[in-house]
């Protein structure tokens, strides 16, 4: 799974990049005087729907393609979630959806990512990657936090206030959050497959001969 994920480390960047977009829009929305550069809120909501399926196609490729040495089904599975969140704010935006449904999709992205980070984490650590391992950790266990804040807020555990908009407020936060994540990790698997690459090739010396790591003789 790790090797398919070093191979499509640019797809996890693309979606990073959408979703610190997605991120933008809802906090620039969340505050009602804030200068939109839509024409209308349904207009903006339509868009953001554009945005998180771009985010859920690339989410979805880089935990599939080139997976000879195996798929990532938790990448499959928020891309999955993302594309229908995506979904129903682009091609059912004049009908009224619930926060619920919203929370929910949200929450199914924030523990399959969380868990893959955590899984992640588990093995850097075990290859000495102290730093990278315990921030992805940390990272993963924020994801999860999340999901259960979503949680409480689909379930009106945690209240809203009516007009404040906080909904967005947390939308963005969690898309902003996620867009770091995983943009980290793909300069982290970036990072990795080019010190793989570098193992594999480094050149040794048996007395005057130079000899590399997969060259024949």
């Amino acid at each position: 799974m790790i090797q398919t994920l070093i191979k499509n480390w640019w797809l996890l960047a693309s979606s990073a990049v959408l979703n610190a977009i997605l991120s933008v829009i809802y906090l620039i929305m969340q505050d009602t005087d804030g200068p939109l550069t839509f024409h209308s809120w349904s207009g903006t909501v339509a868009f953001l729907g554009k945005l998180a399926l771009a985010a859920a196609a690339c989410t979805i490729a880089a935990g599939v393609l080139r997976s000879a040495n195996g798929k990532c089904w938790l990448l499959v599975l928020n891309g999955l979630a993302l594309g229908a969140l995506g979904l129903i704010q682009y091609a059912f935006v004049r009908y009224r959806i619930s926060f619920l449904t919203v929370a929910l999709l949200v929450v199914l992205m924030a523990l399959s990512v969380g868990i893959l980070e955590l899984v992640i984490a588990r093995t850097l650590l075990r290859q000495r990657h102290i730093v990278g391992g315990w921030s992805l950790a940390l990272a993963g266990v924020a994801s999860v936090a999340f999901a259960l804040a979503f949680l409480a807020l689909g379930f009106r555990w945690i209240k809203l206030e009516p007009g404040s908009h906080s909904d967005l407020l947390w939308l963005g936060s969690y898309f902003g959050f996620t867009a770091t994540c995983m943009l980290w990790l793909a300069l982290r698997l970036r990072s990795l497959g080019h010190s793989q690459s570098g193992r594999l090739w480094r050149p040794t010396h048996i007395g005057s001969r130079q000899v590399s790591g997969n060259r024949p003789r």
